[in-house]
């Protein structure tokens, strides 16, 4: 597989002589939800970045990021994380042979992500507080000179991000009538927003974003202030989109569907963009990009919460047939 940043170097911010740090990420799936698109009226598409290395969309940008602090004679790397970002972080600076800290909001985090940053190494430290004061500590000391930044404040991370919309586009032969995406810091909106733009369409961008970000079930998005807010709703304005409010329930229930309907084992926050499109119907016939960020496995334990827990049954032909019907 070629990696992505050799895929599109062009449009990236490296240059011909810069490393590559890669561990195979990008090239994810574009998949038809016929039966979810049948439902809503619509040609229903799914971006499964769940198949990235580190098994969400976070590894397109640090790719990129951390290639360019190697360029650039990094000693190290940090990140403030919800989950996806840290095992991203954590896995390239491994690859690179960096350290890697990672600041987490004291039990904020789904067990799956920060198993990954441990496994590889990562200096992982809880904070006394929530992800922005995390991120405001991670900025102060990157200030320092002595750590790169790789949170999406790093504008390398946005350039390998939008290159998501370049796939879309290529798989699809065309730039869809909707995107839509969960909405946590915003970053991610802002770098589809960029790379719809740089190919002359931006679609309609429509966004899932919880209703109560401090306590959603969605992990990933639970961020109270979006470090990306003003570039987003610029987005959404320009694109005719918007922002959605939804309810855990609401995110639930678009999980559900995803995983029943369609076969996919998405996290929990990653089926906000299913949850938005639900709610704010698009047209009949319309063209719909959902992005799906992260694999299922990277909160696992939403499981025990939110899906039916198994049966226990005699090991007798009856009774496991009876109890298959229930």
């Amino acid at each position: 597989m070629i990696p992505l940043v050799e895929r599109y170097r062009d449009r990236l911010p490296l240059g011909p002589d810069d490393p590559v740090i890669t561990l195979g990420e990008g090239s994810t799936p574009l998949l038809p939800a016929r039966r979810l698109g049948e439902q809503l009226g619509v040609e229903l598409w799914l971006k499964w970045e769940g198949s990235n290395p580190t098994g969400s969309f976070k590894d397109r940008g640090m790719t990129v990021a951390v290639s360019r602090a190697v360029a650039a004679g990094a000693e190290a790397v940090i990140c403030a994380s919800t989950g996806n970002t840290a095992a991203s972080a954590a896995a390239y600076g491994a690859r690179a042979g960096l350290p890697a800290v990672v600041l987490q909001p004291r039990g904020a985090v789904a067990l799956g992500k920060l198993a990954q940053a441990r496994a590889v190494g990562a200096r992982v430290l809880e904070v006394r507080g929530s992800f922005d004061e995390a991120l405001a500590a991670a900025r102060a000391l990157a200030d320092r000179g002595t750590h790169v930044l790789v949170n999406s404040l790093n504008p390398d991370r946005v350039q390998g991000q939008k290159t998501a919309a370049f796939e879309i586009v290529e798989e699809l032969g065309r730039t869809p009538d909707v995107l839509a995406l969960p909405y946590g810091g915003g970053g991610n909106t802002r770098a589809y927003a960029l790379g719809f733009k740089e190919l002359g369409e931006l679609p309609r961008l429509v966004a899932g974003a919880a209703e109560r970000r401090r306590e959603t079930i969605a992990t990933a998005i639970r961020i109270s202030e979006p470090a990306h807010r003003a570039e987003a709703e610029q987005a959404y304005a320009q694109s005719g989109g918007e922002a959605v409010p939804l309810a855990d329930d609401a995110i639930v229930a678009a999980w559900r569907s995803l995983a029943r309907d369609e076969g996919l084992f998405c996290e929990p926050a990653s089926a906000a963009g299913l949850a938005a499109v639900i709610a704010r119907r698009p047209p009949p016939g319309s063209v719909v990009v959902c992005v799906l960020t992260g694999h299922g496995l990277k909160d696992a334990e939403a499981v025990d919460r939110i899906a039916d827990a198994p049966v226990t049954v005699d090991p007798d032909p009856d009774a496991i047939a009876e109890a298959a019907r229930r």
